[in-house]
C-alpha cells in the first residue's frame, strides 16, 4: 500500500436541465451520470486511474448501490475496508453555470467501529474529515510514523480543528473559510497555526492561495477553460486531491508548486466532463491539457 484515503461513500447522480419541475410537473433531463461520490472517495478513484491504487476506508451498506459501489472499486483496483452503514449515501447534482445544486441523502450512523489497517510501506494518508474517530486515529499514526498526511477541507466538521495538528498538507475549499468567518489569506494564517507545512485554499475559477514548506503565500491562477466548455464542476476539488497525491507518490522530489500544477490540469480535465467517473483524467489526458492550455 502506498496510499491510504478515509471518507464517506456517495452515490452521485448529476443530471442536466434546463428547469426543475414544481408541484406536479414532470420534466426529462437532458444529459445524466451515475457514479461513486464523496470526496476522499473520489479522489482515491482519481489517484488509481493514474495509475497508483490505494486502499480505501469506506461507508458501505448492504444494499444494491453498496454491492455497485464495490464493482466500481475492483474495476479501479482499490482495496477496500468498510465501515458498515444501514443504508448508501446519495447524492442529486445539478450543474448550472459553472456552479452546481446538491442535496445529498447521507447515512453516517456507523454500525461498527472502524477496521485496523496496518500503515507498512504507506507513504501518505488523505482524509476528508468523514469519519472523525477514523480519520484522527489514522492521522496520528501517520504521523508518528513520519507518513505524509493530507486533507481536504470541504467544510466544517466535528473535528477539523483536532485533525488539523497532524495534518501536513491541507488544502481546503472556499466554503470553509465562509463557515469560519475567515478571508482565504486568513485562513492560510490558520493553518499555519495549526502546524500544517504546506496550506492552500481553492477558489475555483480563481485558482489557488497557498503556501509552501517556507511559509511564503502564493497564488496559481485556474487554467482558463472556456465557459462554453465547462460541464460539470462537481468533484473538481477532488479530483484536484487525488492527483496531487498521486504527484507526491510518483514524482516526490517535485515541488509543492509542481504538484499543485498537475492537479490544476487535472481538475480542468474534470470540469468538461458530466460526473465523476467520466471525469477522471488518465496521465496522458493531463498532458493534453498542459498542451492546450498551460503557458510554455
Amino acid at each position: 500500500m502506498q496510499a491510504f484515503f478515509i471518507g464517506q461513500t456517495y452515490i452521485d447522480v448529476t443530471f442536466l436541465t434546463d428547469r426543475m419541475p414544481t408541484g406536479d410537473e414532470k420534466h426529462v433531463a437532458s444529459a445524466y451520470a451515475v457514479s461513486f461520490g464523496g470526496n476522499a472517495v473520489t479522489a482515491a478513484f482519481c489517484c488509481a486511474k493514474l495509475s497508483i491504487a490505494p486502499v480505501l476506508l469506506a461507508t458501505v451498506a448492504d444494499d444494491w448501490l453498496g454491492r455497485m459501489f464495490l464493482e466500481m472499486a475492483t474495476k479501479y483496483g482499490i482495496k477496500i475496508y468498510s465501515r458498515n452503514v444501514g443504508t448508501s449515501s446519495l447524492s442529486f447534482i445539478m450543474p448550472n453555470n459553472g456552479k452546481r445544486a446538491i442535496v445529498r441523502c447521507r447515512d453516517d450512523d456507523y454500525l461498527n467501529t472502524f477496521p485496523n489497517v496496518d500503515l507498512s510501506g504507506c507513504r501518505v494518508l488523505h482524509v476528508d474529515g468523514h469519519q472523525p474517530d477514523a480519520a484522527i486515529y489514522y492521522a496520528k499514526q501517520a504521523r508518528a510514523a513520519g507518513i505524509l498526511t493530507s486533507l481536504d477541507g470541504g467544510g466544517l466538521r466535528s473535528n477539523t480543528h483536532d485533525l488539523l495538528a497532524f495534518v501536513d498538507v491541507a488544502v481546503v475549499a472556499d466554503r470553509l473559510c465562509e463557515q469560519m468567518c475567515l478571508a482565504p489569506a486568513e485562513m492560510l494564517d490558520y493553518l499555519k497555526g495549526r502546524g500544517c507545512r504546506v496550506g492552500g485554499v481553492t477558489l475555483g475559477e480563481h485558482g489557488l492561495l497557498w503556501y509552501d514548506e517556507t511559509g511564503v503565500v502564493r497564488s496559481i491562477p485556474a487554467l482558463a477553460v472556456p465557459p462554453e466548455r465547462i460541464v460539470d464542476t462537481s468533484g473538481a476539488g477532488d479530483v484536484f486531491h487525488g492527483a496531487y497525491v498521486y504527484s507526491y507518490l510518483a514524482a516526490p522530489t517535485r515541488t509543492w508548486a509542481e504538484h499543485f500544477m498537475f492537479a490544476r490540469a487535472a481538475a480542468a480535465y474534470k470540469i468538461q466532463r458530466l460526473g465523476n467517473e467520466a471525469g477522471l483524467p488518465a496521465l496522458q489526458d493531463i498532458e493534453a491539457i498542459q498542451r492546450e492550455f498551460e503557458k510554455p
